[in-house]
């Protein structure tokens, strides 16, 4: 009884191993809702096709990427399109999985002119119930919209988010830099 236990769990760190990297999160996002090739996932990422290829095999194996029919390239070439299978919307994350979404986010946002971004930012205060309203109502949008089949002639959009809380609105403030900035200025 305890050995498909195992397995379950093994799968698990196996698919937060496979997303452990801002490349293939970068990958999943350029193949959400269209098929591409190894080439051009490496031109789109501006990397070495051999290095991209290691991280859409490491996808595929652990069913993130879906291989899709050959299809002829330049000059006659066999090319397979991979996309996205949806797998990582609902995959946990393992330890620094958010940092690992924040840098894949920032590398791409980098991207786009500052002026086509919209950004916000909200300090609340909220007991225990006031913040499982707010990550239940903010997850049902993001679900409603993830279950929406792409309009194929829309627009690509990401949506990045991110709720913690804020430890430096705490009395006293509870950051570890902020400890550590009060040990150095008590030393001196």
């Amino acid at each position: 009884m305890t050995e498909p236990a195992r397995r379950d769990t093994a799968d698990i760190d196996a698919d937060a191993r496979a997303l452990a990297s801002t490349v293939r999160i970068r990958i999943l996002r350029l193949c959400l809702d269209e098929a591409l090739t190894n080439r051009e996932i490496a031109e789109r990422l501006d990397r070495n096709p051999a290095t991209v290829l290691h991280h859409v095999r490491t996808l595929v194996d652990r069913g993130f990427l879906a291989a899709e029919p050959t299809r002829r390239g330049a000059r006659g070439s066999r090319e397979v399109p991979y996309r996205a299978t949806g797998k990582s919307w609902r995959t946990p994350g393992g330890p620094g999985m958010s940092r690992i979404l924040i840098d894949a986010f920032l590398e791409e946002v980098a991207l786009v002119d500052p002026q086509d971004v919209i950004t916000t930012r909200l300090g609340v205060r909220l007991d225990a119930s006031g913040f499982e309203e707010l990550a239940s109502r903010i997850g049902a949008v993001l679900d409603d919209f993830a279950a929406r089949s792409p309009t194929p002639d829309g627009t690509p959009y990401s949506v990045f988010f991110a709720l913690h809380e804020d430890v430096t609105r705490q009395t006293p403030p509870r950051s570890a830099a902020m400890g550590s900035m009060d040990a150095a200025l008590s030393d001196g």
